[in-house]
C-alpha cells in the first residue's frame, strides 16, 4: 500500500458522516507504518475499544469503512476462532466479529454486515509473518506467499463489496 496521509484517510470512509471521520481517532505514527507490508491500513480506536477503522485502495482510489465489535458475541479464551480475511487462527479473543453499517441509504436505514477479523486488525502483517502472537497461528500452506496475499485482498474485497452494495430489495 502506498502511503496515505491524515485527509486522504478521513475522506475514504464510504459508511460514516463526514464528521465522524473527522472526530475519529488516527493510528499513531502514520509516517513510520510499515507501508510495503500493508494491504491496507486497520487500526482500533484507543479511546473506544469497540471501534475500528479499515481503509483499503480499490480501483483508483481509496475506501474506509467504520467498524464496530459486535457486543453480542462473547468467546471463550479456550476457544479457537479464524480470521475470515487472512485465514490466520487465534486462541481466546483474537478474532473479533466486526460489523460495518453498509454505505448510503442501505446503512442509514440500519442495514449492516459483518465478519470475522483479527482482532488488531493486522492481518497483512501475520500473513506476511511480520507480526507474532502466541495466541495467534499460520498453518503451512502449499500457497505461494504472493498466492496467499492475494486470497486475503480477494476477501477483504468481498467484504468492502457489501459494505458498498445498494439494495434495492
Amino acid at each position: 500500500m502506498r502511503p496515505i496521509g491524515e485527509n486522504e484517510i478521513r475522506g475514504s470512509f464510504v459508511n460514516c458522516s463526514k464528521g465522524e471521520a473527522r472526530k475519529m481517532h488516527l493510528p499513531r505514527g502514520l509516517a513510520d507504518l510499515p507501508w510495503d507490508d500493508l494491504d491496507y491500513l486497520g487500526w482500533r480506536d484507543p479511546g473506544a475499544p469497540d471501534r475500528g477503522y479499515l481503509v483499503a485502495e480499490r480501483g483508483d482510489g481509496l475506501i474506509g469503512v467504520s467498524l464496530r465489535v459486535s457486543a453480542e458475541v462473547r468467546r471463550s479464551l479456550a476457544k479457537t476462532t479464524v480470521c475470515s480475511i487472512c485465514l490466520t487462527s487465534h486462541a481466546g479473543s483474537g478474532v473479533s466479529l466486526f460489523v460495518a453499517r453498509r454505505a448510503g441509504a442501505a446503512g442509514r436505514d440500519g442495514n449492516t454486515v459483518g465478519t470475522y477479523i483479527c482482532g488488531d486488525l493486522a492481518c497483512p502483517l501475520y500473513v506476511r509473518g511480520k507480526k507474532k502472537n502466541p495466541l495467534a497461528t499460520r498453518f503451512t500452506e502449499s500457497l505461494t506467499l504472493e498466492e496467499q496475499v492475494g486470497r486475503m485482498r480477494e476477501n477483504l474485497d468481498a467484504f468492502l463489496d457489501q459494505v458498498v452494495e445498494e439494495r434495492t430489495s
